[in-house]
């Protein structure tokens, strides 16, 4: 919050001009807006509205990333691939916020040291595309680019860009994060309340595996009970908000001058990540967010040479400020194991302190004989087991997962301790864009994780 006593630092004049240079820049993965009357009026609408978050809320967020880039500490990043306007209902930001929460405290336990808990949640709307036209029975409209933009219908007014939709985004991420703060701060991440729920999870014949660490952690709950531990303290739980920073007619109007310090924050979220679409160091998206203060990430594919991460280093952390700069690497269970070890060897002999995260979903993408896009859950497990083997062979800290997933029963991805083949995707399939893993894949993860963690 800020202090009334204190006095408003302004902005220097290019600190202004610099957030806007980005225009002058070559820039990908933006829609075709019709009306650009409609565009500005809907930017400068945002540019009035409150910020979804705060600096203050940014900057704790920035030490927390910093100490498990030290190797105190790991980052659990999930949500869904993306957001629409009908899912923001209590039900379903419930289920997303319960599921995260569940796969914290096994994570926690298994790494002995904290857990940053951070949804792809209230902004997730914008999505690249790998084309911007989609062809259905000789029928070409534009790409869905997310509900933030257009409508997911194959008509064409559904498919036309709608400036007003950047409105409707920011107020469904108001409504989103008012049940996220009201979730984690009013007794339902208690911890005794989510210890029981992966009890009755462990339970399940299909997940009877993962029994063992559940007990253990229900002998150090109440260990800590015997010993007076102030669970109060323990009813409440710091979440934070992501989701990829790609439509600039949004990021811009939303990044704010902090009073306190006359230095830009993009308010739209706590975190923003870069995509390996349009993290060119030339780009626009990179410029941007290199001039803001939150944290930020990049996505790194299997094609990532170690000079363009180490220019990506200096562009986005020139000071070498820890927690500043996660890369989230998305290389694809067969590739992993050799395309990241020299990108963690290049760092290591430099002097930045990224934090690693592994992206198990992106890299592993397959679509079925009958048109489903889908991952295999052994695939993701596989990059994830990859991952850490990687961090030990070079001696660096493996410190986040970055997991699309949802609260609910969906059958997307195949496999699990549910067994989901092919057939059974046309089930409960809801995506509009890529699988997530559901709720019981999701939980199945993090216990897997918790064993990579436990042995380290």
């Amino acid at each position: 919050m800020v202090d009334p006593t204190e006095p408003i630092v302004a902005a220097e004049a290019s600190v202004i001009t610099g957030l806007d240079h980005w225009r002058t820049l070559p820039i990908k993965q933006q829609p075709t807006w019709p009306d650009a009357a409609k565009v500005a009026a809907a930017s400068a609408e945002l540019a009035t509205q409150p910020p979804l978050v705060f600096a203050g809320e940014v900057d704790i967020l920035r030490d927390r990333l910093a100490q498990a880039a030290g190797g105190q500490g790991f980052l659990l990043q999930g949500g869904d691939c993306a957001e629409t306007f009908s899912g923001a209902t209590a039900d379903q930001i419930r289920n997303r916020v319960k599921t995260v929460l569940q796969m914290a405290v096994v994570l926690t336990y298994g790494a002995s040291m904290p857990v940053i808990k951070m949804g792809r949640m209230a902004g997730q709307f914008a999505k690249p595309r790998s084309s911007d036209f989609e062809t259905r029975d000789g029928v070409t409209l534009p790409a869905y680019r997310g509900d933030i933009v257009n409508g997911y219908p194959f008509t064409p007014e559904s498919r036309e860009a709608d400036p007003d939709r950047l409105v409707k985004a920011y107020h469904t991420s108001a409504s989103t994060l008012n049940l996220i703060r009201a979730f984690t701060q009013g007794g339902f991440a208690d911890l005794r309340q989510v210890h029981s729920w992966n009890q009755g999870f462990a339970a399940n014949p299909a997940n009877q595996q993962y029994e063992k660490v559940a007990k253990e952690i229900d002998r150090a709950i109440k260990f800590m009970i015997a010993c007076g531990a102030d669970f109060e303290a323990m009813r409440r739980t710091e979440f934070y908000t992501s989701h990829e920073g790609l439509l600039m007619d949004y990021e811009r109007p939303m990044t704010r001058i902090d009073s306190r310090t006359g230095t830009p924050y993009n308010t739209s979220a706590h975190f923003i990540w870069i995509g390996e679409r349009t993290r060119d160091l030339d780009g626009a998206h990179v410029d941007f967010l290199s001039r803001v203060r939150n944290p930020i990430g990049v996505k790194l594919g299997p094609t990532t040479s170690t000079d363009d991460m180490l220019r990506l280093v200096d562009k986005l952390d020139p000071n070498r400020e820890p927690g500043r700069l996660t890369f989230i690497t998305r290389m694809g269970a067969g590739k992993v194991r050799d395309a990241l070890p020299p990108l963690l060897e290049a760092i290591k002999a430099s002097e930045a302190t990224p934090l690693w995260v592994s992206d198990p979903m992106h890299g592993n993408g397959v679509t079925t004989p009958t048109g489903y896009k889908t991952r295999r859950f052994d695939d993701v497990v596989d990059e994830v087991k990859g991952f850490f083997e990687a961090h030990r062979a070079v001696g660096t800290h493996p410190g986040g997962i970055h997991v699309e997933l949802t609260g609910d029963d969906v059958t997307e991805c195949l496999g699990g301790s549910e067994h989901i083949d092919e057939a059974a995707l046309a089930t409960r399939y809801e995506s509009l864009c890529d699988p997530r893993l559901n709720h019981m894949q999701s939980l199945e993860l993090a216990f897997l994780v918790a064993e990579e963690l436990a042995a380290r």
